[in-house]
This record gives C-alpha cells, structure tokens and sequence, in this order.
C-alpha cells in the first residue's frame, strides 16, 4: 500500500469543514493579538456536530449538574425527548441550548416516558460536559429538606436507610426508587418463594433466625446486578449453573468413592 486516504469520520467527511493545522495556527494567532475569535470559530466546530446521530433527551437546566456528578436522568429532570427511542440504546444528554452534556444509556422507551410520572430515563456512560457550568439544585425539594431533617436528629441513619426511631408515616409515605427491593429497602415478604411441599426436610425445619449479615449481603448483591442488560443477566446465571453442576458432580464423586471403600 503507498496511501491511505480518510474520506469520512462519523458525521464528518472530507467535504465539509475540512481545515489545515495552519489555519488553526492562524485563527489562534488572530485571536491572540487582534481578539477576532471569527476565524477561530470558522476552524474549530463545535463538539455537538459530531453527535448529530444520536437521538436527543433535552434535560432541565436544574438537573444538568447532578448528571455531570454522574447522576441519573431521573423524569422529574426529563424536559423533552425524542420519537423512537428505544430501551438500552444510547443517547445524547443536552440542554435547553443544546450543550450535550452526556453520553447515557436510556433505560426507557418513547412509550414509556410519555406515560410514567417517576423512575430512571437513562443512565450515564460518558460525561461531556465539565461540572459546575450550572448551579446545584439537587436535594433542595421538599422531601430531600425533610429526610435531612430526620437524618441530623438520628430518625434515619447517615445513609436515608430507616431504623427503630423514623415515624411511621415516613415510612408509609417515602419510596426509594433506585432501591430495587422496594420501599425503603425493606424486602417484600410476599414475593419469597415457599418451601416445596414435597421436601420433609424443608418441612421438618425450624425457621431460620434473621441474619442481618446475610440480608446486607442479599441487598449489596442485588444493588450490583440492578442495572444488567438481559445478555449479562442471562450470562451470569449461565455461570452460576455451572458452578452448581460442578459442585454436584464433585459430591457425588466424594459419595461414589466413600461407598467403594465400605
């Protein structure tokens, strides 16, 4: 091969905007010692035009700094969204003078959003834009002021996580949608699975004491896998399986050869 010619980067081609590293030096240098930033602006395009491709999710301005610190777009910071969106694809984040702000991944559709009133629009994959361009305006609600209120006079432990002294209205009232165990965390007692009618010792057996080590656990696990695709999901049970036949095939191994012995 003698040459290799680029003719088109993503939405930029050869024929459009094309520019030389001197003419950037000489934009810089008009700007430097003359403050004309018009041959600057002619050479240098915004980062926009090279996210014309994606579709668009408009954010309000009061949540654009909480999606810069890695938030997520939750719909009360939704402002307007695009047609065709689909579940798991990848969107652009951009203001009302649309600035992107992000990369992220939606995790609802143009269906869904028009008809919910709460839950996760998207999460972030790439922050664009720098923090602190707009002001902070997260936990400035009238719920956010209340569960600061109960958390410095010792109703909610440091994390909003309630204990033996939060009212019981709060706990009627608040729901914690990111946690995926339901209200305030706590499990749902009606969706555990009962014990197989066919299994005397299952029967038999006394019911097992709390352990609040191993409820921790259970939660931190589910935390973890909360924002899986069904193709992770499914490849994480795939190996768990086969660690379950392993474990069987080395048990029955262990039993086969105990029996030989005797």
């Amino acid at each position: 091969m003698q040459e290799l010619r680029r003719v088109r980067s993503g939405a930029m081609d050869e024929k459009k905007g094309m520019v030389t590293l001197h003419d950037v030096l000489d934009a810089q240098w008009l700007y430097d010692n003359q403050r004309d930033e018009s041959y600057l602006r002619t050479v240098i395009s915004p980062l926009e035009t090279l996210l014309t491709t994606y579709k668009r999710i408009v954010v309000k301005d009061s949540a654009v700094n909480a999606v810069c610190y890695g938030a997520k777009l939750m719909i009360p910071g939704l402002l307007r969204y695009e047609s065709g969106i689909e579940v798991y694809e990848e969107v652009v984040l951009i203001t009302t003078k649309g600035e992107a702000i992000a990369l992220a991944i939606a995790q609802m559709s143009t269906v869904e959003l028009s008809s919910c009133d709460h839950g996760v629009v998207a999460k972030v994959k790439r922050c664009i834009m720098e923090r602190d361009l707009y002001p902070r305006r997260w936990g400035m609600g009238p719920i956010a002021t209340e569960k600061k209120k109960l958390k410095e006079s010792g109703k909610l432990d440091k994390y909003g996580r309630t204990n033996e002294a939060t009212p019981a209205q709060w706990k009627k009232e608040y729901q914690d949608f990111n946690d995926p165990e339901g209200v305030n965390g706590q499990a749902n007692a009606s969706s555990a699975a009962p014990a197989p009618a066919d299994d005397p010792v299952a029967e038999d057996a006394p019911a097992p004491a709390d352990d609040p080590t191993e409820n921790g656990d259970k939660k931190e696990k589910k935390r973890k896998h909360a924002g899986e695709t069904p193709e992770e999901k499914a490849e994480r049970k795939r190996k768990k399986q086969e660690k379950k036949d392993k474990k069987k095939a080395r048990e029955s191994a262990v039993t086969a050869g105990s029996d030989d012995s005797d």
